[in-house]
């Protein structure tokens, strides 16, 4: 598109735009007339998808903006009228983290979706986001709205919508709210009401937090043991004062907080990524739980969904524990402590295997779902709605956790409180977490997971990248790196067979030898990814961390033989 069909465009982007500033930076943008960037700016879209909507605040249809936030709002809250029984009274809880826009974001979704005759349940000041969908929970909304871009660079923003039983939307429901965004005129002619003035419009009350804390103890096991002395980090976010009060209603009231780091700051100055996954994010937390000589380090991510931990090893040195270790060891903690009628846990289909071995051993049934908790609570509800299973716990590797059904989403919050539960065990007994995985993998063999990113840019990249999963359409290597393929399962082709959480996708996975290897495309970035996961076995003579290492090696080295295989070498 030429420099002048794209400024027709942007004249007509911001006639439809009611906000000024972004009015101001696209005419900006126009006299620089750099072609490439108006380009990125109006020839795309943010998708409506599963997760609802996520990218870069700036003006132009491909940003987050108030035009964009507006017109979502209202589609979203067309969708409801249309397919919602009651949706007019239940309405919509709403609620925003501390990030830059993210209150001027959740303000316009209030006021539109009111504008559109929907009654609407906010919280005027930031919240954690697992606190939103338990506020639907709790009142039998029609949906949930949160204004958040979670771990995201500070650049970013994001639009989060719960639907039925106040978990994230699956499909066809993202396309059915997409169509009805599509439907909306410009932002400037939606309808929308003074929030301050709107009968529509009412504060979630205070009491509904002192719900959510009340509920926790039916979720986790009642655990006794010694005093604990905890090292947290909110990490810039909002988890802090929701952190800190479920911790102290659980008896942990020795906490020491990151200082640098305890206020909500959409900069997130002390951080190159505000994500406990990437190396350094959690740098300061681990300083000051070595100062203090904690027991266990704990993090969240800024809008307080996802739980990081640590623990200091033999030598003293502060160790962080990875996402399929924190699950495998929450799951057994949960499994081993509470009496329910057939107990499930769910994992997400990438985290670790050893999560079945743990599950058999407490007779429970541990099913596999699509990644993402859209999709592991999907599971546990339509195993629960069975009326067979009863669900206590769910993981994924991106240290997400869901204890129980307090959430219908990932918590960091109840998963802090459970963490510090199962660090006070093991501290009775002497040991750590850290000791407690190496009694288990003792007992299930010991997994480690390796993750290869193969990254194919432009269009000859994705060409590369669509036959190297073509080349597995019928046909797979026998053996990979010394590991047999023993069987394939592509998950492009026979969906019908499979329960709706293991819906059709563009996934590969090859039962090894010793383990598994998965492969699938990246669907935002221009990479394909391989998993693997490898078993081997313990010796009771040899070092935990020799066997890791070289269990991590032959797990590299099977990824590297799959790329080969498939042409991406």
């Amino acid at each position: 598109m030429n420099l002048d069909r794209l400024t027709a465009a942007a004249e007509s982007w911001m006639a439809g735009d009611p906000d000024p500033v972004t009015r101001a930076r696209m005419a900006a943008l126009v006299d620089q007339g750099d072609v490439e960037v108006l380009h990125d700016h109006l020839c795309a879209s943010l998708t409506f998808g599963t997760a609802g909507l996520r990218g870069e605040v700036g003006p132009g249809p491909n940003r987050m903006n108030r035009a964009v936030v507006i017109r979502t709002s209202r589609g979203l809250a067309d969708h409801l009228l249309m397919a919602v029984p009651e949706a007019a009274e239940r309405g919509v809880v709403v609620g925003f983290d501390a990030r830059h826009d993210s209150e001027r974001f959740a303000r316009d979704v209030v006021e539109t979706i009111a504008g559109a005759g929907v009654r609407v349940h906010w919280f005027p000041t930031h919240q954690p986001t697992p606190m939103i969908p338990f506020a639907q929970k709790a009142l039998d909304a029609a949906a949930g709205v949160v204004v958040t871009a979670s771990h995201n660079p500070p650049a970013d923003n994001g639009y989060k919508v719960y639907a039925e039983s106040a978990a994230q939307i699956v499909p066809p429901t993202d396309a059915a709210i997409a169509a009805a965004i599509a439907a909306v005129g410009p932002a400037a002619e939606v309808e929308r009401v003074d929030l301050d003035a709107s009968p529509l419009v009412a504060e979630v009350a205070p009491d509904l937090i002192e719900g959510y804390l009340a509920e926790l103890p039916t979720a986790r096991p009642a655990v006794t043991g010694p005093a604990l002395r905890l090292a947290y980090t909110p990490l810039h976010g909002v988890g802090l004062p929701l952190v800190t009060r479920a911790l102290a209603d659980a008896g942990y009231t020795d906490l020491h907080v990151v200082a640098e780091q305890a206020e909500p700051d959409g900069d997130f100055p002390t951080v190159a990524f505000p994500n406990p996954e990437e190396p350094g994010a959690m740098d300061g937390l681990l300083a000051l739980a070595a100062e203090v000589e904690a027991d266990l380090a704990l993090a969240n991510d800024p809008d307080a969904d996802r739980i990081a931990a640590a623990v200091p090893d033999d030598t003293g040195a502060w160790r962080p524990l990875t996402g399929n270790q924190l699950g495998v060891l929450l799951a057994d903690h949960l499994l081993g402590g509470r009496e329910v009628e057939r107990p499930l846990v769910v994992s997400s289909i990438v985290s670790t295997p050893m999560l079945a071995d743990v599950a058999a051993v407490h007779d429970a049934r541990a099913e596999v779902s699509l990644t993402g908790f859209k999709w592991i609570c999907a599971a546990a509800r339509a195993l629960e709605a069975s009326g067979s299973y009863t669900f206590v716990y769910g993981f994924e590797e991106a240290l997400g956790s869901c204890v129980g059904n307090v959430v219908h989403d990932k918590d960091g919050i109840s998963a802090a409180v459970v963490l510090a539960d199962l660090a006070r065990v093991c501290k009775a007994r002497g040991r750590t977490l850290l000791d407690r995985w190496n009694e288990l993998c003792a007992q299930h063999g010991r997994w480690v997971s390796h993750q290869l990113s193969v990254v194919r840019p432009g269009t000859s990249g994705a060409a590369e990248i669509a036959m190297a999963m073509e080349r597995l359409s019928g046909w797979a290597p026998a053996e990979l790196a010394g590991q047999r393929v023993t069987s394939t399962t592509d998950f492009r082709t026979g969906a019908e067979q499979r329960p709706t959480w293991l819906a059709a996708q563009d996934l590969v996975l090859l039962e090894l030898t010793d383990g598994r290897v998965m492969i699938r495309p990246s669907g935002t970035e221009p990479k394909c990814k391989i998993y693997v996961d490898l078993r081997g076995a313990e010796a009771a003579d040899e070092d935990p961390d020799t066997l890791d290492a070289q269990l991590r090696d032959r797990a590299a080295a099977v990824a590297r033989a799959l790329a080969d295989a498939v042409g991406l070498d």
